[in-house]
């Protein structure tokens, strides 16, 4: 029997998409089972056009039938055969596709879509198996023929009996070696745990012969093994049946059987698009946050199919890092994919999906915190950090999608609120979102930087994220309205006709504070007079943007910037302890270097922020207290 060569392709080339092109050896089984689907799909669109030509889909499927003792894995199908002039031309001519010329000669838009597209898929197979044995009777032909090739070295094609119309195509699988072991892919459980990964939605049964264990006839305790036929695949993918079908219980069950979560998800989103792209999806919006999700290790991406076969397992280009928690899939016609079926050759299609799943997302949310709060803020309690850094990335650029949806504990509300519902609950001569930030609410409702605002009646949000600072400087403003800290130097807010009071109190005590900034040179920009005191005797502010708390978190981090805010030391000059530093400072300069440093630590302290020597600050209590 003569060997033929195959067709302007070399050994190269064959090797190439052996080694190269395939990341994953359990690749081939998604290909060869898609090419039998296609095969079935072929007699589907003859009957359309042939009366003769019954389509009983009943009568389709694929079956795997894997043989450990002659080392084979059989893939068969009932679809339309091939005649030997086919066989030639669609697996003697690498990367010729009989699915694709198909394809074009029908014009099929009846969303019945053929899979294949390259005819590259079917070489997978040379992954795994050393030769490969393809045996096929064409739909209304009364010759069998039989393709055999064992790689680059070419093709025989002869006569064989087969007594039914399809293919079935036999793979000599390789012997095992030190670097990859094959044997897998005659195991009954991993060849079912790949069908239900990539081919689960196959439109047609794929089948295998499953052992199991029954209680033998008329025994209590003995087992004997039996063999039965199962279908191991779903078929009908949940995203292409009607929404209206469907129970929140049918999407729960989805969602555990696709292991997106332990948890039950907090909503579902069902898109049917039909449109410049089209596509369906199912997207979940969990309850608990994974426990690596805040860590590098993290995979954000959504499952993604083209016609119903799994194509990526984690496609990170169809969701923005703000709703990486987001779970699900997306199924599409409209992707071009590249030869290997297994990345896109272009992203149009899939910056049109992941903008438009973006605008879903956002609009379940919103939904979500106007109509199911108590559900939203479960939700926020685990994802609102992340919406959070989503307003701080990229310089604040994704701050109108977002800014909506963040949350903050209330002063006023004693809950957290909306930026929406504080800027409608302002006063008319409030010019400024307040805020005030530290480790804990507990820890912020005492702090006296919050006096003033609070005796003015104004509501201030805690901020207790680590992020929270971060993303209202990227916000700037909401409504027109600036975010502007308890701490800043200027609230904004201090009476206008104290003002003459104000500037003769500077200057009266010009020489005391002086005095006291000399003796914190280097720690402190500025002493002076507080106007937002009013109970408490001193406490820290700050100039420019970099606050407190922003210095504290920059500082945490593992490169340590060692960044410093501006600090000034404001006194509360109506406070008893003042009249004790004008004394000193008449008097006694050594007490009043005591009482600088004692005011100093102090306010360091109620800041949260390190005593630069506990131990001298011990012994200076000890000297006032004898």
């Amino acid at each position: 029997m003569e060997k033929k060569q195959f067709q302007a392709e070399s050994k190269r080339l064959l090797e190439m998409m052996i080694n190269s092109i395939y990341t994953q050896k359990e690749i081939f089984l998604r290909e060869l089972i898609s090419n039998a689907s296609d095969a079935i799909d072929k007699i589907y669109y003859k009957a359309l056009t042939d009366d003769k030509l019954v389509f009983d889909k009943d009568s389709y499927y694929i079956k795997v039938i894997p043989d450990k003792n002659r080392r084979t894995l059989t893939i068969l199908d009932t679809g339309i055969g091939m005649i030997k002039e086919e066989l030639e031309t669609n697996l003697g001519v690498i990367a010729k596709s009989g699915s694709l010329a198909f394809k074009k000669e029908n014009e099929l838009k009846d969303g019945h879509d053929i899979i294949g597209q390259f005819g590259v898929g079917f070489y997978s197979a040379f992954m795994v198996a050393d030769v490969v044995t393809v045996i096929s009777k064409a739909l209304g032909s009364d010759s069998a023929y039989k393709w055999e090739s064992a790689g680059a070295d070419g093709y025989t094609v002869e006569p064989c009996d087969k007594e039914t119309v399809g293919t079935e195509i036999i793979l000599k699988i390789k012997e095992n070696t030190e670097d990859e072991s094959y044997d897998e892919f005659l195991e009954v459980y991993r060849l079912k745990a790949i069908i239900k990964k990539y081919s689960d939605f196959i439109r047609y049964p794929i089948k295998m012969d499953v052992t199991s264990k029954r209680l033998k006839e008329g025994s209590d305790n003995e087992f004997e093994d039996y063999t039965e036929e199962q279908r191991i695949n779903s078929m009908v993918p949940i995203w292409r049946k009607n929404k209206n079908e469907l129970t929140d219980e049918d999407y729960e069950k989805f969602y555990a059987e696709k292991h997106y979560g332990f948890d039950k998800p907090i909503k579902h989103i069902h898109i049917s698009a039909d449109g410049a792209v089209v596509y369906q999806a199912i997207l979940f919006i969990p309850e608990n946050i994974p426990f690596d999700y805040y860590t590098k290790e993290y995979e954000k991406g959504l499952e993604l199919y083209s016609n119903g076969v799994l194509i990526m397992n984690k496609c990170s280009d169809l969701l923005p890092d703000y709703f990486s928690f987001v779970k699900g899939m997306v199924d599409s016609e409209s992707l071009s994919l590249n030869i290997s079926r297994e990345m896109l050759q272009h992203d149009r299609q899939l910056k049109l999906i992941a903008k438009n799943i973006e605008s879903k997302i956002k609009s379940q949310l919103l939904s979500l915190l106007k109509d199911e709060r108590e559900k939203y803020e479960r939700f926020y309690k685990s994802f609102g950090r992340q919406l959070k850094f989503g307003v701080y990335s990229d310089y604040g650029s994704h701050k109108e999608v977002l800014q909506d949806l963040i949350l903050f504990y209330s002063s006023k509300e004693k809950k957290t609120v909306t930026l929406e519902e504080y800027v409608s609950r302002m006063p008319e001569d409030q010019k400024y979102i307040y805020y005030a930030s530290g480790p804990s609410n507990e820890r912020i409702e005492k702090l006296p930087q919050t006096e003033l605002v609070a005796e003015k009646g104004y509501e201030i949000l805690y901020f207790t994220d680590d992020i929270d600072e971060f993303a209202v400087k990227m916000l700037m403003k909401y409504k027109d309205k600036e975010f502007k800290s308890v701490s800043s130097g200027d609230l904004g807010i201090e009476a206008e006709d104290n003002k003459d009071n104000d500037d003769a109190d500077k200057n009266d005590h010009k020489e005391l504070f002086d005095y006291m900034k000399g003796l914190l040179e280097g720690k402190v920009t500025s002493v002076k007079a507080s106007k937002r005191l009013k109970s408490h005797p001193v406490c820290l502010s700050t100039e420019g943007d970099m606050t407190i708390e922003m210095e504290k978190i920059l500082n945490a981090m593992p490169n340590n910037p060692n960044v410093k805010a501006d600090k000034v030391l404001e006194i509360n000059i109506h406070h008893e302890v003042f009249q004790s530093l004008k004394t000193a400072y008449e008097q006694d300069k050594e007490k009043l270097n005591l009482y600088t440093a004692l005011l100093y630590n102090q306010a360091l302290l109620i800041e949260g922020l390190p005593i630069q020597d506990p131990v001298e600050f011990t012994n200076d209590i000890c000297k006032i207290m004898v």
